[in-house]
């Protein structure tokens, strides 16, 4: 219900009155059964627009703190991102990404969808960069298709490092569904994961049509600088 609430009475009506958002595709996202929402991430607003705009709702990991803080403020927090839909995510190590994958697969499991960034990260410069093989993955694990997702502005309405949200027009464009069904079979092929998350990665640059990086988005915010790609 509190997702529903956010969607069409509190959040959705003020982001479109601010944003504007134009939804491109939507015709595209599955009407049943779970599907993994692969999409850029230009900025924070990213997690809130996408799923207020789709017509199903859908579920986006979130930082596991946002769900655990103390006191007023934790529980507003806890509210809020609850009535998003988001799901509470741990980070960290080699266990903690394991626990994050089988969290995403048991929402597509139950016929859910499941939004997730490919580069692991918000994009340091605009551009899109190398997709990690965890959206393979869990697209292999579950069993469902790949819907890819370009967001369109939200950098401009959402720089990095803004603390409001800036009015304009935003868009978002969705593609047709990737099936990977002929991968079933096969299991734990790194090859295969990198090829699905190429494809998928190519997917929503033809949506979004940035520049492609072959980089992690991560290494080129390590070295700091974005000219290091």
């Amino acid at each position: 219900m509190l997702y529903w609430i956010m969607k069409y009475v509190l959040l959705g009506p003020l982001m479109r009155v601010a944003f504007r958002p134009r939804v491109e595709g939507a015709e595209n996202l599955p009407r049943h059964g779970g599907a993994l929402v692969a999409s850029n991430h230009l900025a924070v607003l990213d997690s809130f627009v996408l799923p207020l705009m789709v017509p199903r709702r859908m579920a986006f990991p979130a930082k596991a703190e946002y769900f655990t803080q103390p006191g007023l403020v934790g529980t507003l927090k806890r509210w809020f991102f609850t009535g998003m839909g988001q799901v509470p995510i741990e980070r960290g190590n080699g266990r903690a990404a394991r626990a994050a994958l089988d969290t995403g697969i048991g929402v597509l499991r139950e016929g859910r969808l499941f939004g997730i960034y490919p580069e692991g990260t918000r994009s340091p410069d605009g551009r899109l960069y190398k997709g990690r093989t965890g959206v393979a993955r869990m697209a292999l694990e579950a069993g469902v298709p790949v819907v890819p997702v370009a967001m369109i502005g939200t950098d401009r309405a959402n720089p990095v490092g803004s603390r409001f949200w800036r009015p304009c027009r935003i868009g978002i464009r969705i593609g047709p569904p990737l099936d990977f069904s002929r991968y079933l079979e096969i299991t734990d092929d790194r090859q295969v994961e990198r090829a699905m998350t190429d494809e998928i990665m190519d997917a929503v640059r033809v949506l979004s049509e940035q520049e492609y990086v072959d980089v992690y988005a991560s290494t080129v915010k390590d070295q700091g600088t974005p000219q290091a790609a």
